[in-house]
């Protein structure tokens, strides 16, 4: 399949993938003109670039809609979508731009084409995974440094967006401290996947908190690649609630949420109790993610999208 990829700062798994798959991608940087003639099954479209470059998006929709190209928007960051003004937002959608929206939260799933399908995040298991470990290596508690270990982007100078998670973080390391626990925060712009997953492996519990796509108050429905990376590694996750979890992960038995400052002290106290117990859910959550979450099940989901889209539209 050849497809037309469209964004300024490639999706080097998803794109991988899609190579793997035999793909023969194309490119177009969003803001250039478009190319004079283009012969592609499908294009993908990074959403929130497609709405900073309304009249250049313009430009290649009216020529992919002569050659019959759909045209996907892949949107990573709802409900965020990357501080992109509403007003252009709202642009794309009476443009008609995107005949179908492909995100890893179904929030917007009305916003921004008649068609909208769900395609979360995932695990990138060229870098993410068990490597040298087993896990029945993982069962011995005698190998863990870390009580517990966030890793992720804690700069709050350069993010503004991750003020709130840096807060909690901070607030739970003061309860955590009262009771003898250490919770280690690891920024994860300046390590090495090798390096992040020495860290998941060597940590008890994992924890996922707030994401870049949530929109202040807004929590995005869908889960950051953290949720499938760590049980990739084998490692034990702990997540703040998402809504896209029960669709993705079998509730308490592969995935462990909270929802409070209070309900995650309480869950990290369980299960630092429990290491046979959050064991069982590492193990479960990683056989998960290997069937149903890596980005070579995700460039499938994608091509199989456009390939029913295609075949729709020859019935018509």
């Amino acid at each position: 399949m050849r497809l037309l990829i469209g964004a300024r700062k490639p999706f080097a798994p998803l794109e991988e993938a899609l190579a793997e798959a035999g793909c023969e991608l194309l490119r177009w940087m969003p803001g250039a003109p478009p190319p004079q003639s283009v012969q592609a099954d499908a294009a993908l479209l990074d959403l929130c670039d497609l709405a900073r470059h309304l009249v250049a998006g313009w430009r290649l929709r009216r020529m992919l809609r002569r050659a019959g190209t759909p045209v996907f928007a892949l949107d990573r960051d709802a409900p965020w979508h990357k501080g992109v003004r509403r007003r252009r937002l709202r642009m794309l959608r009476m443009l008609q731009l995107v005949d179908v929206y492909a995100s890893h939260s179904l929030q917007d799933a009305t916003r921004f084409a008649a068609e909208a399908v769900y395609l979360p995040n995932a695990a990138w298991t060229r870098h993410y995974h068990l490597g040298a470990r087993t896990l029945q290596e993982l069962r011995e508690p005698s190998r863990y440094r870390y009580d517990v270990s966030f890793i992720g982007n804690v700069n709050v100078q350069r993010y503004r967006e991750h003020a709130g998670r840096v807060a909690f973080l901070d607030a739970l390391r003061a309860r955590l401290s009262a009771a003898g626990v250490a919770l280690h925060v690891f920024d994860g712009e300046a390590l090495a996947p090798a390096t992040q997953v020495e860290l998941i492996q060597a940590s008890r519990i994992n924890l996922n908190y707030g994401a870049a796509a949530d929109h202040g108050s807004v929590r995005s429905w869908g889960l950051p690649e953290r949720c499938y990376g760590i049980p990739a590694c084998g490692g034990f996750l702990l997540s703040d609630r998402r809504r896209h979890a029960r669709d993705d992960f079998m509730p308490e038995k592969e995935w462990i949420a909270f929802g409070t400052l209070d309900e995650c002290v309480a869950r990290i106290a369980h299960f630092l109790a429990r290491f046979e117990a959050s064991r069982d859910v590492a193990e479960a959550a990683h056989r998960r993610v290997l069937r149903d979450h890596t980005y070579r099940q995700r460039a499938q989901q994608l091509l199989a999208h456009i390939e029913r889209w295609r075949r729709s539209r020859d019935k018509a």
